[in-house]
């Protein structure tokens, strides 16, 4: 066994080390992109029609090998069919330029949430807005109402408002766009949380620990500001450090000191 390993080393060539790599990498911007969406599911079904193929060689089951081959060999066509929403979506993430285009329309957004949770907050409306991240939000996209509009003021403002169906729910905000509102998300169930926080609160960490996004939360009755970020939340944030914690968190202020992580996420 050692001998076959060194057999096996001494052909490996610093190439090959480089290939793995990036094949490795690939294969995990491609399970973050897809995780919490209705691709694993898919990609799940595509796997075991694969397996049944094999089985169905080795059993001799002609007309199933027969079937599964030919659905097999258009599988590339196949993917892309069914895989065409991710594929769309990790093609303009490689294409974007993040200190020109991105960097500009994410700071008008963040601007656009900060008022819209200043008004909230003085007027103590209970709000609950994410921002999704690298992982995926896939699955509570769909338990809320499509919207697929730009995120302005005024916009979040009128869903959270009481009469509005949508308020009681969480708005989504997925590249730079606010995807649906009223999304239903986990509640937490960590023991260690206060009992003074409410559902939207619970909500807003159970959402961070399941996923990388970013959570908002007004509270009804005090107004006061909260953020929940991997599973943790800090309360009482004023608008003016909510403004340059989104920037830190999306990744506009890298050459800054991180001291929101220090202070604020402890």
């Amino acid at each position: 066994m050692k001998d076959l390993l060194r057999q096996y080393l001494s052909l490996l060539r610093w190439q090959d080390i480089v290939d793995i790599l990036i094949v490795a990498y690939l294969f995990y911007r491609i399970l973050l992109l897809i995780r919490g969406t209705r691709a694993v599911q898919m990609a799940a079904g595509l796997a075991m029609l694969v397996m049944m193929y094999f089985v169905a060689a080795n059993l001799q089951l002609l007309t199933l090998h027969w079937l599964l081959g030919t659905f097999l060999s258009s599988i590339f066509l196949v993917v892309i069919i069914v895989f065409q929403d991710d594929i769309r979506r990790a093609l303009i993430q490689m294409g974007q330029t993040p200190f020109i285009k991105a960097r500009t329309e994410y700071s008008q957004i963040i601007e656009e949430i900060v008022k819209a949770v200043t008004a909230l907050s003085e007027k103590k409306i209970g709000a609950l807005i994410v921002i999704e991240r690298n992982t995926g939000l896939g699955e509570f996209i769909e338990s809320g109402t499509p919207i697929e509009a730009r995120v302005t003021r005024d916009l979040l403002v009128s869903i959270f408002q009481k009469d509005s169906p949508l308020h009681d729910g969480a708005v989504i905000i997925r590249e730079g766009r606010i995807a649906v509102a009223g999304a239903i998300l986990p509640l937490s169930t960590n023991p260690k949380i206060s009992r003074r926080l409410g559902t939207r609160h619970r909500a807003a960490i159970g959402i961070t620990e399941v996923s990388d996004a970013v959570a908002i939360v007004v509270s009804e009755e005090t107004g006061s500001i909260s953020v929940a970020l991997g599973g943790k939340i800090t309360r009482d944030i004023k608008p003016s450090n909510l403004r340059q914690l989104l920037l830190n968190l999306l990744g506009f202020e890298e050459n800054q000191s991180k001291w929101w992580r220090r202070k604020i996420f402890k």
